[in-house]
């Protein structure tokens, strides 16, 4: 059984044991159960509680048994919660660490709950596209009121349990306990053992007194920010609904209801694809996780830039020690100066302590020598994107770099291997591909070279933990996951151009399917002349590569993007609004008149369909070669760096949820079409065997 039971004092403590969050699973369900049995049928036994082992009280569901019919399987946690409520003798939810989803809706099934002080509690449902489904939305108003529950539901955050326990008229904790949490437990359970009647969160009324405009209030204001997310209203109107239930039974149907019909919507499925996704990307099927990690106590970072200095604020706020290296005075105090700005504007907006801000400050080392490396255990390159220049770095830190340290770089597209061989190291050598900008994006391409050592990687794999980033592995490919995917997307963009779509129409039909910005307001904000240098490349390494002329007319006229105040779209000065440019417009014209192309009216579901199935196509292609281990990482890569919308999953999820017979049959008009690339239509070999045999990506 994943939960022990042993009497203390004439007290039955149940210890849930299911690591690392005593998840809810069949085991721990059917132990407690047994447990509340075993502890009424004893006259020795006055009272029960129910404590977690290690670093949690529960963290909910077990997200192992997920739509497994062990998940559901007898007793289910509304039966447990059932049992605990009509136990005849009193039980003790004892809190502590992590109390949340059906961890915290079993505490509220209990008579009585104590607490220790920094205890995360919450029903984070939300996040998963779901509403609490054991009682949540109807307990948690009857013990901190409808106001507090409906924030904490609707937000899925975790409050500190000394926060809740200190609010005015709150009934969920009973007792703060310093201290030994299972002792004073014990104590207390003692305390009210005789105490009869036994309470019950049930018995509590729902009030407030003005609900019809409070709820009405809510759920506007909801509505206006959850947009494309449905379980944001159902946890309103869920709260909503314990307000005029007639019984705890009834508000407990209607959470039912709500619960299973957002089960099975598009966006509910997205986010739990997003959600195991994410825990799954540290996962590397050849190396276990028990596979030895290298000490990093020291980093290096060499370059100062935009990326440099992101990088370097990663490691500072996780309180390891950076030493930044430039090669002149000049650029290292640039590079200060933007980190010290970068940090000075969260202290200025209050997410950050000014000392907090001075101890990382104080973990910063700048040098122009590369001497000042040979400590390191982790050197991370942020130069020039030239094969050339990262050549002379990784020769330089062949020779300085300490044995076992690891050698990263952060190319976005070069070939690791290559770099690798600079060394005599190769071993040791690995991709680290930050996202710009640096300390805030989520993902990191960890690329795996093919000399790369295991225990490389695991330590990466860790240390992007460490500083709160996505670790996705990707093996050795031009561009590698992201940059491989986004060059199809650019290139189906530059065709709808030369077809007769405007740069604005293409961006404004991919935002309203959901992505953050669209390719042409990206290539403005990135810099066009990054994508123009890769081309110039291709130019020579895949002569038969075909691309719209249009972004390369666009270089040529010196249009870089932001950073130039023309771009794709014009902008003003200190203003990054995009504004439609008629020279552009113009140019793009001029251009099809070349070709010879009459420009047609392209519908946003065609362009959306191109750019997105482009992305789909070139997956399917990672994923058959082994540069990506599994779909669910390909989607990460796009919700975390690339602005994929989160409600649809990412690329494949989205596919999936289309059909691959659908997604394929458009790929095959496509190819039909004169002005585009056929060969690139053709159905990757992946794709059209899922197609045959009727599966699916995810």
């Amino acid at each position: 059984m994943s939960a022990s039971y042993e009497v203390r004092d004439g007290v039955a403590v149940i210890t849930l044991n299911n690591p690392p969050v005593n998840g809810l699973g069949y085991d721990t369900r059917r132990g407690i159960a047994d447990g509340i049995e075993r502890a009424n049928g004893d006259a020795a036994v006055k009272a029960i509680v129910v404590t977690g082992a290690g670093k949690a009280f529960s963290g909910g569901a077990d997200i192992r048994e997920f739509d497994s019919p062990r998940a559901t399987a007898e007793p289910n946690l509304l039966s447990l919660i059932k049992l605990a409520e009509a136990s005849g003798k009193p039980i003790v939810a004892a809190i502590h660490t992590v109390c949340m989803g059906g961890g915290l809706e079993l505490a509220l099934g209990c008579h009585y709950r104590v607490a220790a002080p920094g205890a995360a509690i919450a029903l984070p449902e939300v996040k998963i596209g779901l509403i609490p489904g054991a009682g949540g939305t109807q307990r948690l108003p009857r013990v901190l009121g409808v106001e507090t529950a409906m924030n904490m539901i609707v937000k899925g955050d975790p409050v500190p349990s000394e926060v809740l326990a200190s609010l005015p008229g709150q009934k969920l904790i009973d007792q703060m306990i310093e201290g030994d949490l299972l002792a004073g437990a014990i104590a207390f359970a003692l305390k009210i053992a005789d105490v009869r009647p036994l309470p019950s969160v049930r018995d509590l009324k729902v009030k407030h007194p003005n609900p019809d405009a409070y709820v009405k209030f809510v759920r506007n204001m909801v509505a206006g920010m959850a947009k494309n997310f449905p379980a944001p209203l159902g946890c309103v109107d869920a709260v909503a609904y314990s307000l005029k239930a007639r019984s705890l039974d009834d508000g407990l149907a209607e959470e039912l209801r709500i619960f299973k019909g957002l089960m099975l919507t598009p966006e509910a499925k997205a986010l739990r694809h997003a959600f195991f996704g994410e825990r799954a990307a540290s996962k590397i099927p050849d190396v276990p996780e028990s596979t030895p990690q290298r000490t990093i106590a020291t980093v290096g970072v060499i370059g100062a830039g935009t990326m440099g200095g992101g990088i370097t604020m990663n490691f500072l706020n996780a309180g390891i020690p950076v030493t930044m290296l430039e090669m002149k005075q000049e650029a290292l105090d640039r590079g200060v100066a933007t980190i010290r700005k970068n940090y000075e504007a969260q202290v200025k907006k209050g997410k950050l302590k000014a000392e907090k801000y001075e101890q990382r400050m104080a973990l910063l080392t700048t040098t122009l020598s590369y001497a000042d490396l040979k400590n390191a255990d982790l050197i991370i390159e942020a130069v020039f994107e030239e094969i050339g220049v990262k050549e002379t770095v990784f020769k330089t830190l062949d020779e300085v770099a300490k044995p076992g340290a690891i050698l990263a770089s952060n190319t976005s597209t070069l070939d690791v291997d290559k770099i690798a061989s600079f060394t005599k190291r190769p071993q040791d050598v690995v991709g680290m591909h930050f996202f710009s900008p640096a300390n805030v994006m989520k993902l990191l391409e960890v690329v795996r070279g093919k000399e790369t050592a295991k225990d490389v990687l695991a330590t990466v794999m860790a240390i992007a933990k460490k500083i709160k980033k996505t670790a996705v592995v990707s093996g050795v490919c031009d561009g590698f996951i992201g940059n491989r995917m986004i060059e199809q997307y650019s290139r189906q963009a530059g065709f709808l151009l030369d077809e007769g779509a405007t740069p604005a129409q293409v961006d404004k039909a991919i935002e309203k399917f959901g992505f953050a910005m669209g390719p042409f307001r990206m290539g403005d904000l990135a810099g066009n002349d990054i994508g123009w240098a890769i081309r110039k490349r291709r130019a020579i390494e895949h002569p038969n590569m075909l691309y719209s002329r249009t972004a390369d007319k666009l270089c040529e006229l010196g249009r870089y993007g932001q950073k130039t105040g023309a771009g794709w779209y014009d902008y003003q000065a200190g203003n990054r609004n995009a504004i439609p440019s008629k020279l552009v417009e113009d140019m793009i014209a001029a251009h099809r008149t070349e070709l010879g192309i009459t420009p047609r009216k392209i519908s946003d579901e065609e362009i959306v369909q191109r750019l997105v199935f482009a992305l789909v196509n070139e997956a399917a292609h990672i994923l058959e070669e082994g540069i990506a281990n599994k779909a669910s990482d390909i989607d990460m890569v796009y919700l975390t760096g690339y602005g994929f919308p989160l409600f649809r999953g990412g690329p494949l999820c989205y596919a999936d949820s289309l059909g691959l017979y659908n997604v394929a049959q458009a790929m095959k008009r496509f190819a039909r079409n004169p002005h585009d690339d056929a060969a690139f239509w053709q159905p990757a070999p992946l794709l059209a065997r899922k197609v045959a045999e009727g599966t699916s990506f995810t």
